[in-house]
This record gives C-alpha cells, sequence and structure tokens, in this order.
C-alpha cells in the first residue's frame, strides 16, 4: 500500500490530516478537478535533477516550473527534468507521477513555489493516483524543511 509509509510518517509526527479517495487521476489538474480542490493549493511534485542530483520542486497545480528562473535563482546551467527511468527506484512505494512533497522521506532537497506559502492548507498526491492527503502548510514546512525560491508561472 503505497500511502502507508507517508500516514506513518505522519502520525509519527502528530500531524493532523485528512485523506481524500478520489477516481484515478494522473494530471495534477485532473487531481483537482476529481478531488474539488483548487489548483493554487493541490501541490505537484517534480523530480527535478541539480548538476546530476535529483531533487523536489514542489509547485500549485495550476503553474509551471521555468526552468530558466530555476537556474537563475539556483545559480546553476545543469539543472533540468529527470526522466521516470531515472527515479522511479527512489520511490519504491508510491505510483510513479504520485510522489508526495516530502524528500526528507526519499533522501532529496525540497524546492517549494513560494506562491504555494500562502496557502493555509495544501493537498498533495499520497503516493497513489487514487489518494490525496490535506494538511496544513505550516505543518508540511514544518517536517520536509523546502527551499523557498520563486520559480512558477
Amino acid at each position: 500500500m503505497p500511502v502507508k509509509k507517508l500516514k506513518e510518517f505522519l502520525d509519527s509526527q502528530h500531524i493532523k490530516y485528512v485523506s481524500i479517495q478520489h477516481s484515478p487521476a494522473y494530471t495534477a489538474q485532473e487531481v483537482a478537478q476529481s478531488t474539488h480542490i483548487p489548483g493554487h493549493s493541490l501541490a505537484k511534485t517534480v523530480v527535478i535533477k541539480i548538476g546530476g542530483k535529483m531533487a523536489l520542486a514542489v509547485l500549485p497545480a495550476n503553474q509551471k516550473i521555468m526552468l530558466v528562473d530555476l537556474r537563475r535563482v539556483l545559480q546553476s546551467d545543469e539543472i533540468g527534468f529527470a526522466a521516470e527511468e531515472e527515479f522511479k527506484s527512489r520511490f519504491p512505494d508510491c505510483e510513479i507521477g504520485a510522489m508526495p512533497p516530502f524528500g526528507n522521506l526519499y533522501g532529496m532537497e525540497v524546492y517549494v513555489a513560494r506562491s504555494l506559502t500562502s496557502e493555509e492548507e495544501i493537498s498533495f498526491n499520497a503516493g497513489t493516483h487514487t489518494e490525496v492527503i490535506k494538511v496544513a502548510y505550516g505543518d508540511f514546512e514544518r517536517l520536509a524543511h523546502p527551499k523557498v525560491i520563486s520559480f512558477t508561472t
């Protein structure tokens, strides 16, 4: 059960969360529509590579990563999207494309879009294409220790 590791982590940290089951959805916009969660508060997780090292970029479902901004802010030309084949083994308990935004569970740094930090609560895939977890943004920030930067449009 892919969501088990995530729920155990949240429970061990005494985090209050809501689990939302939905019909299979594979894009962030489909998940937002299926769960009736506004795109600005549904966080999508994208695996990026920074100088060959994988990290997570977390941004609102209704926004896109601007690689040029990410490269400028992180002061590196060696930033791009990771291919599924490169990262799928890093998330053995998750369905591909449904990774939660907790890089600390997978030995990865997390970069969160500044625009997401103004949300009281955020929702995100729970490791499957049929379940979303909703938590207070402050709890996510406290647990994931993301670096807050501007890299979306």
